[in-house]
Order: structure tokens, then C-alpha cells, then sequence
């Protein structure tokens, strides 16, 4: 009351705004007690997420429009159905991996199966043991039991390699014996034999020198030539063309009118089954044939 006598009573304003703030406030605290805060679930923080993966065998330049598979390489597949099928290839489970002894275990087996493989050799080998005297007889140690499928299945096994290395070892045998002579023949057994094979081409190349060629083609070719022991012609190969017809042909032919040509000497023959001669042959403009060492 002021001095007047009269009451004095807040403005139209402030009640307004005390209204408004009063609003406010619910407002803000209908909504904080409208939130739920809580804790996280720890036993789903370390679940697996799978995430899967296809391997593909092939790869293309170009993207497919619409991935239907995570893969290592993009392929933008095809097939032979009008199905949504992925074709996999059957792979055996992988084995499930235990925190342990996985590696001494594999290594005891190793070993078992090294043991077990000696053993088995020795055995095939030495049919007849002598029987050990009194003196000499020791306690083996004791190993692990071995069932009858596995030392079946391992004397098997054994038998093939055995047959095995024995039929490529008789392959081997059989297969001839090659000399090759190319820019020169060290040994005096193989030069002299050489240079008999080439007096003979020679004079039967110039003697029989192509009448296409003659005055009109000149080149270079490298030939090689495969003889038998009893000196026949095992085969005939151009290693470079002279880069005519003419002239390749006329070698080939000169080889075959030259032969047969003289059979190893025994020097030769005791070591040798095909001799293999590289040389160049020139067709000169004097219309001869010459041929020297490459």
C-alpha cells in the first residue's frame, strides 16, 4: 500500500511473462522426465558381426550395375539358369581351431609317421633279418599301436612309389643319347666326324644347286640336323629362314640327297645316339653352298 491509501497490483506485462516462464519450466521438465537413460547391453558388445564373403575365380573390367555379393573382385557374372542362384564350389569344413597343443600334437604325428615310414622301407628292403642273439637282443621302445588298414595302406603306398621311380628310371635308360654340336666341336672324335658331314653337303649342295636360285637368290639360313648312329637322318629344322622358299626347301633337300651318311665310329657310338649338327648355310652368289660354325 503506498502513501496514498491505495493497493498497488503487478502490470498486465509481468504477469504475462511470469505465465510464459511458468509454461516453460513444466514444459522442460515433462520432457526430461519423458527420457530413459540406459546402460548399454555389455554381453552384445562382443558379439561376432558375420559379414560374408564370396570368393570368385574370375574378374571383369566392368562393375555390375547391382552387387548381390561382397566379393575380392568385381565380376559381373552370367550363367545358364533364369534362377538367383550363386554357384560355390564344395569345399571340405575347415576345422575348428582349439587354444592347446594343435602344434606339438602335429608335430608327434609327424614323427609317428617318420618312425612308420623307416620302419616300412627297412621292411621292404631286408625280406630275410637275421634273428639277434641273446647278447644283442634290446627292449625296443614302445611305440604307438599300428592297425592293420594303416600298415596295409602304407606297404601300398610304398609299392606304387617304388614302381614309380622305377618305371621313370627306366624311362630315363631308354632315352637316347644326344650330342649337340653348335659353335664347335672340342672333342677330336666329334669335330673329325663333323667335318666329313659337312664335305659331303657341301659338294652335294653345290652340285645340286637350285636352278630357280641360280643368279637370282642369295641368303643365309640356319639349319639343324639330327643323325642316327647308322647315319640316317633323323630330322631336318630351320632354326632361322633364309626368308625364301626357294632356298629353305633346297636345304631340306640337299639333306635328303646326301644321305645317308657314315655311321658312328665306335668312339662316338659308345656314348652316343643321335649327334645333332647346327650350322649356317650360305647360298653364295657364285652359286655354291657353304656352311660354317655358328
Amino acid at each position: 500500500m503506498n502513501a496514498g491509501g491505495r493497493e498497488r497490483y503487478p502490470s498486465p506485462l509481468a504477469t504475462r511473462s511470469l505465465w510464459l516462464a511458468l509454461a516453460v519450466s513444466l514444459l522442460a521438465h515433462a520432457l526430461l522426465l519423458s527420457l530413459h537413460f540406459t546402460f548399454p547391453d555389455a554381453s552384445r558388445a562382443f558379439q561376432d558381426r558375420a559379414l560374408e564373403i564370396v570368393l570368385v575365380n574370375s574378374r571383369s573390367a566392368r562393375k555390375p550395375a547391382e552387387a548381390q555379393v561382397l566379393a575380392q573382385a568385381s565380376l559381373d557374372g552370367g550363367g545358364n539358369t533364369e534362377q538367383e542362384h550363386i554357384a560355390t564350389t564344395p569345399l571340405p569344413p575347415a576345422r575348428v581351431h582349439h587354444d592347446g597343443s594343435d602344434l606339438e600334437h602335429s608335430q608327434r604325428r609327424v614323427q609317428e609317421l617318420e618312425a612308420r615310414q623307416q620302419r616300412l622301407a627297412a621292411q621292404a628292403r631286408s625280406r630275410t633279418v637275421a634273428a639277434p642273439t641273446p647278447e644283442q637282443e634290446v627292449q625296443p621302445e614302445p611305440s604307438p599301436a599300428i592297425s592293420g588298414s594303416d600298415l596295409a595302406s602304407s606297404a601300398l603306398a610304398m609299392a606304387r612309389l617304388e614302381g614309380a621311380i622305377g618305371k621313370e628310371l627306366d624311362e630315363y635308360n631308354q632315352r637316347p643319347r644326344k650330342k649337340f654340336i653348335g659353335t664347335r666341336a672340342d672333342e677330336y672324335r666329334f669335330a673329325q666326324y663333323v667335318e666329313e658331314w659337312r664335305s659331303k653337303i657341301e659338294r652335294v649342295g653345290t652340285l645340286n644347286y637350285p636352278q630357280a636360285a641360280r643368279g637370282k637368290l642369295y641368303g643365309t639360313l640356319v639349319l639343324t640336323v639330327t643323325l642316327r648312329s647308322d647315319g640316317t637322318v633323323a630330322s631336318v629344322e630351320i632354326n632361322r629362314s633364309s626368308g625364301h622358299k626357294i632356298l629353305d626347301d633346297a636345304a631340306r633337300r640337299i639333306v635328303s640327297m646326301a644321305a645317308p651318311f657314315a655311321d658312328f665310329p665306335p668312339a662316338i657310338r659308345r656314348d652316343t645316339d643321335l649327334l645333332v649338327i647346327t650350322r649356317s648355310w650360305r647360298f653364295t652368289q657364285r652359286d655354291s653352298l657353304e656352311t660354317k660354325a655358328r
